[in-house]
């Protein structure tokens, strides 16, 4: 069985299961994090999917751990699909995991074969690619974090997108849905907004994003993004978890936190946006 082994630890976050693991409690009870540790106790109700930041743990993790907590209430989990943008342009344009596993510090994670089947089945623009995934962080900084809310363990269905234009990511969200409406599912985008701008040009431009997105609204989503010229990295995937939600009867999104770069390190002259969004 192929293994797919960490290609970004020790840049984005611990190599060490020890130290890893006290980074991520670190994010839940950083100032700009949700300051308590899973599990939660609030049960949100009918939870499709989040969209989550993937920098280094230590610029984005506090974000991204208000939705990791949010979501820790759940309860058997047949798959986690985790959707992320191809930053380096290898392998296929839409590209599913085949079987196999994915390797982290915290353990190994299988790939849901027959979901991933299904899936290049129904779309007819997603293959079987591990190319696209091997030196891709997108997808990879999630697991870590979904093995501490969820030890018991979980399935996956991992897929990079180098395509992320309207039409391609309605149309993996939609064949998405149908792979996923009778499991117990949850979607994740992993995204981050605005880079490299200053502190106030991002968050006016990001809040305008995640105004659509709460929205459940594709194609204001990708009118704001053309019209205000906004670098959202991942803004097919999260089209795609939107166009997927839709389909399985999502009515809003929630935004949990947005904060930048800046918020960590003090300079708000070059930022890079990052925000933590439950679909319900």
């Amino acid at each position: 069985m192929t293994l797919r082994y960490p290609a970004v630890a020790d840049q984005f976050y611990p190599s060490e299961p020890t130290i890893l693991k006290n980074s991520i409690e670190d994010c839940f009870f950083h100032k700009l994090g949700p300051g308590k540790k899973p599990p939660s106790n609030e049960d949100l109700g009918k939870i499709i999917g989040l969209i989550s930041p993937h920098a280094g743990y230590m610029y984005s993790g506090p974000i991204a751990a208000h939705g990791y907590y949010a979501i820790s209430f759940l309860k058997n989990i047949d798959l986690i699909v985790i959707i992320g943008p191809n930053h380096w342009g290898l392998g296929s344009g839409v590209a599913a995991y085949p079987a196999g596993i994915w390797v982290t510090p915290l353990g190994k994670v299988e790939v849901d074969k027959n979901a991933a089947e299904q899936l290049v089945k129904v779309s007819k623009i997603v293959d079987f690619d591990d190319l696209a995934h091997k030196n891709e962080h997108s997808i990879e900084v999630q697991i870590p974090f979904l093995q501490y809310i969820f030890p018991k363990g979980f399935k996956i269905l991992p897929i990079c997108m180098a395509l992320q234009d309207k039409a391609t990511s309605i149309e993996v969200g939609e064949a998405l849905a149908e792979v996923v409406k009778d499991k117990n599912a949850l979607l994740i985008a992993s995204s981050d907004f605005t880079h490299y701008e200053s502190q106030d040009i991002a968050l006016k431009k990001d809040l305008e994003a995640i105004k659509a997105i709460c929205e459940l609204n594709v194609d204001s989503f990708y009118e704001k993004i053309r019209k205000l010229d906004i670098s959202i990295c991942g803004y097919g995937p999260i089209a795609t978890l939107i166009t997927a939600a839709k389909k399985l009867n999502a009515s809003k999104g929630n935004l949990l936190k947005y904060a930048t770069s800046g918020d960590i390190t003090g300079d708000i002259s070059a930022v890079v946006g990052y925000a933590s969004i439950l679909i319900l």
